[in-house]
Parts: structure tokens; sequence; C-alpha cells
């Protein structure tokens, strides 16, 4: 007999709540070793498709591992050297865009001083610091050794569980007694994970290369950087388009002046609507089934728990949450609440009274 039913139902909320509570203070707790494990885990959820296609074709295991780990490993240390090198004449380059910011904020603060807002002119620099973006090229330039090893480490993690995705469903039965529907709900759950982070990959890679292509059509300095962080932005639901832009449209700002900054954004703004809002969702169709507001709420709680991985992964994430709540009865009114719009048919209270009707006719 479950222990917990002994308690009245007030009780076994608290105990429960409880319980949630210790597991989450000590994933956060654990972040700093989960982090690179959770994205270990879906990059191999990615490759994992790849994988069985070479073998499918003949491919031995160890070849396939090999060309897997091959293009991992090219794929990010191009992004790497990439991401330094445009780093580093970006800090070579930015005393110059410090004193012009400082010009445009100082004549910001006169035009709003001549229209009636006092102490403008004062507390405009104050509120943009260009010092503090130094501070964040400086602090990234130093962890880029530490950026390098992370990636080892997710690389070798991705190895390790390619290594094991033959054996794993029958591991996953035999721990947990998975019956047919568990079975079931767990390749839906690999294969929504699968399509979705496909997808996006894809999307954030036409992404970057719009703006790469709309940054060097204008002239605008280290295009190649903003291109690439627009495409790991793409990957952060609801604020991750806008972040994007906000580095271009100030760079545009102080190297080439108002105008252009304005084109900027309103390019970045076509590219995120037209990708965003029309493509992805066309060839992803229903997506994953969660509400706007819960997506909000994910990626909050996930980038507390996980912080930048967590953020990133958010929507996976709250995938994966989903399902598992909606497994058993107790929990799936959380699942329904995160989940998607319910749309009623009008039909059904018509359906409903006619159907009371004929009951008490037969009565």
């Amino acid at each position: 007999m479950n222990a917990l039913s002994s308690f009245p139902p007030p009780a076994r909320g608290l105990i429960v709540a409880a319980a949630c509570a210790v597991v989450i203070m000590v994933m956060q707790a654990a972040s700093p070793i989960l982090s690179p494990i959770l994205l270990a885990v879906f990059i191999a959820i990615i490759a994992t498709p790849g994988l069985r296609w070479m073998r499918r074709h003949g491919v031995p295991k160890w070849g396939a591992l090999v060309l897997i780990t091959f293009i991992m490993l090219d794929v990010g240390s191009l992004l790497a050297l990439v991401s330094t090198g445009a780093l580093e004449g970006f800090r070579d380059s930015l005393p110059t865009y410090q004193e012009r910011f400082l010009l445009l904020s100082d004549e910001f603060g006169g035009w709003l001083e001549s229209v009636g807002v006092s102490g403008s002119r004062e507390a405009v620099p104050d509120l943009i610091d260009p010092n503090q973006l130094g501070g964040v090229v400086r602090l990234l330039l130093s962890n880029a050794s530490g950026f390098f090893a992370t990636g080892l480490l997710v690389l070798l993690t991705v190895i390790f569980i390619l290594l094991e995705v033959p054996a794993i469903p029958g591991k996953l039965k035999a721990a947990f007694h998975l019956t047919d529907a568990g079975d079931a709900r767990l390749k839906r759950l690999l294969d929504n994970i699968n399509r979705y982070m496909l997808i996006k990959t894809l999307t954030s890679l036409a992404t970057a290369f719009c703006v790469w292509l709309l940054l060097w059509l204008l002239g605008i300095d280290f295009a190649i950087l903003w291109a690439i962080l627009a495409f790991f932005l793409n990957f952060v639901p609801v604020v991750g388009n806008i972040v994007m832009m906000i580095p271009s449209v100030l760079l545009a700002l102080v190297q080439a002046g108002f105008s252009t900054a304005l084109v900027v954004t309103a390019g970045y703004l076509v590219i995120n609507t037209v990708i965003g809002n029309v493509i992805e969702p066309r060839v992803m169709g229903k997506g994953l089934g969660i509400s706007t507001l819960a997506v909000f709420i994910a990626l909050l709680f996930w980038g507390w728990l996980f912080g930048t991985v967590g953020m990133f992964l958010a929507v996976p994430l709250t995938t994966a949450l989903i399902i598992a709540l909606d497994a058993s009865p107790r929990t799936r009114p959380l699942a329904i609440l995160m989940g998607p719009d319910i749309k009623e048919s009008p039909a059904e209270p018509a359906d409903s009274d006619e159907q009371a009707v004929s009951v008490r006719r037969t009565m």
C-alpha cells in the first residue's frame, strides 16, 4: 500500500511539494555537472538518426562514430576560431566605438533637455555604459579556454551516449518495466525533440545567413560575429529574437548613423517575422504542444536552474516534462494546463442538451 495514502490530501500535497523543492535545489547545486550532460544528451538525440542511417547503409559502428565526431569537432573548432577572431577585432576597435557612443549619448541627452527632460545629459551615459560591454568582451576572451574544455567534455559525453544508443531501449524497459504505452510515450518524446531540434537548427542557420547578408550589404563591422550570435540566440524562445538585434543596431548607430540603424532594425524584424512566424510554424506544424505562457515561464525556470544551457533547452525540456506529467492521471491536469489551447466545439453543448432530453424521455 502506498505510504502517502494514509495522509490527508493537503498533507500529501505538501509532502510532494517539499520533495520537488528538494530535488530542484539539488539539481541547481549540481548544475555545473548537469548542464553539459543535458546539452550532450540533446546533441546525441540530433545525431542518432544520422548514426542509424549510416548503420543501415553498411557503415560500421566505429566508422559512423568517427565521422560524427569529426563533423562535430570540425564545426565546433570553426565556430570557436571565427568567434574568437571576431571578438578580438571587436575588442581592438572598441575604444573608437566608445568615443563615438559617448558623443551620441551626449547629443541625445542634450536633445532630451531641450524638450524639457532635465538632467538627461548626465543620466543617459549612466544608463548605457559602454565600458560594461568592454568588460563582457574581455571576460569572454579570457574564458575561451574554459569554453573549449567544456566543449570537449560535451563531445566526449555525446560519443559515449552514442555508443550506448542500441542498448538504451532494452535497458529502459528492464529498469523501469516499461509497458507498450510507456515505450510509445518515450518514442514520441524522442521523435518530438529530435524534430524540434533539427528544424530549429535549420531555421537558426537561415536566420544567421540572412543577418550576415543584411549587415554585410550595409557595411556593418563584424557581421559574421552578429550572425553567429543570431544563430545561438534563435534557440532561446520569446526573448532571443529581440536580444540578437541589440548589438547590431547599436553598432550600426555608432558606425553609420540613425538611418542605417533603422534599416538594420527593420531588417531584423523582417527576418524574424518571416522565419520565426511564417516558415517555422508551417514546417513544424503544431510544434511541441506548449502554451505561450508555459514557454515564457519555462524560459525563466530552466534559465534559473541551468543557466544559459537551460535557456537554450527550455522548450525541449518542457516538452519532456509535459509528457512525463501526462503519464499519470494524478499529474495529467498539470500537463493539460501547460499544453496548447483547447478549442471547444460549438456543437458540443447542443449535443449534450439532446442527450439530456433523450435520457429524460427514457426515464
